[in-house]
């Protein structure tokens, strides 16, 4: 078993190569959305799907499979092949890029474990990786499937939220990883007050990205693009229907956007108090000097969330929602980094085994 720091530092590099294509992924996933393309590939094939059609024919009968369902008949009957190989893109790209990160994974995987570049208590977390980054796949097609049909012209935004969610934990469990492999150690904050804070506001802001999902998928802006007020009024009305309060929750695009807008006060006021209690921290203290980077990314996050939503109703609109989500990314990352700079632990082989969320 080798575990020496040239070691460690090979492998947190390969995993920070897999944080970033992640996250890269889960942008073509929201560019997917946005632009309509999700439904465009009716067919899921892992392999035989890499390429993409490869003459008129092919294209030809991929488009005429795509005419079968409802997004088709419905919204997009006006299409001709050009339209449709534009869509097309960005669900291929969305897909192979997919691939392209697994065989990141696997090939060096395979070779780190030959040379013993890495120690045996990874490779549990490793594979626990591996498997949650086929489940996301299959997560994947299950929501296409909801979309493929004679009456949804969209895929249903819970299946949309749940394929959005499982990305962030996958993205959070690569990123606390690579941490703890990159990080050999660290001293405690001291500070118990804002560890439960961070926690809280960790998943605080995993609602808020969920319910960002709901508003993808609803189209929810779309209800009232102004701010601050909600249509002129701060409790608008249409938030509550005789269908009840569970329905409402999750189905409701007025309650969704309300909900999403008050999470993001909420989010906001915490990230204000986590940052002034933490600059009462020892300037030795990492969680000190790092307070200032959700501080800022939650700024920018609030100023690229307004930008988005009066936006949405403009085609320039589609361009501040997926920089919105980006930051949303930054910012959940920066918080799972917080709380792992929040706790005492040695990053070391003999911990790894332990590694927790």
């Amino acid at each position: 078993m080798v575990s020496n720091n040239k070691n460690n530092r090979w492998v947190s590099i390969w995993l920070a190569v897999g944080v970033v294509m992640l996250m890269v992924q889960v942008l073509l996933g929201g560019i997917t959305r946005l632009t309509g393309s999700g439904l465009s590939i009716t067919e899921w094939q892992p392999l035989l799907g890499a390429l993409p059609p490869m003459n008129d024919q092919a294209w030809m009968k991929s488009f005429e499979k795509y005419q079968q369902i409802a997004q088709f008949k419905k919204l997009n009957s006006h299409f001709a092949l050009a339209d449709y190989q534009a869509i097309f893109f960005w669900e291929w790209l969305h897909r192979e890029w997919a691939r392209f990160m697994g065989l990141i994974f696997i090939v060096p995987f395979i070779f780190f474990l030959i040379k013993k570049k890495i120690c045996d208590k990874m490779i549990g977390p490793l594979i626990i990786l591996f498997l949650l980054g086929g489940l996301q796949g299959g997560i994947g097609w299950l929501m296409v499937q909801s979309g493929l049909n004679d009456t949804d012209v969209a895929v249903s935004h819970i299946r949309l939220a749940i394929h959005f969610v499982c990305a962030l934990l996958l993205l959070s469990y690569l990123l606390w990883f690579a941490l703890n492999v990159g990080m050999a150690s660290r001293k405690s904050v001291g500070f118990n007050r804002s560890n439960r804070l961070l926690q809280l506001l960790l998943g605080l802001v995993f609602c808020q990205l969920t319910y960002g999902a709901f508003m993808a998928g609803t189209h929810a802006a779309l209800l009232a693009p102004t701010w601050p007020d909600i249509n002129g009024s701060i409790i608008p009305q249409g938030l509550f229907t005789s269908r009840g309060i569970i329905y409402d929750l999750l189905y409701n695009p007025m309650m969704i956007q309300f909900i999403h807008r008050g999470l993001a006060y909420i989010v906001t006021i915490l990230i204000i108090v986590f940052f002034y209690r933490s600059g009462k921290l020892s300037g030795r203290m990492p969680l000190r000097q790092f307070r200032w980077v959700p501080f800022l990314l939650v700024i920018a996050q609030v100023i690229l969330g307004i930008l988005a939503l009066i936006n949405s109703i403009f085609r320039s609109g589609i361009y501040f929602s997926v920089l919105h989500q980006f930051v949303g990314m930054l910012l959940l990352m920066s918080l799972v980094t917080a709380n792992f700079l929040a706790k005492t632990r040695s990053a070391t082989c003999t911990t790894i085994s332990k590694m927790k969320i």
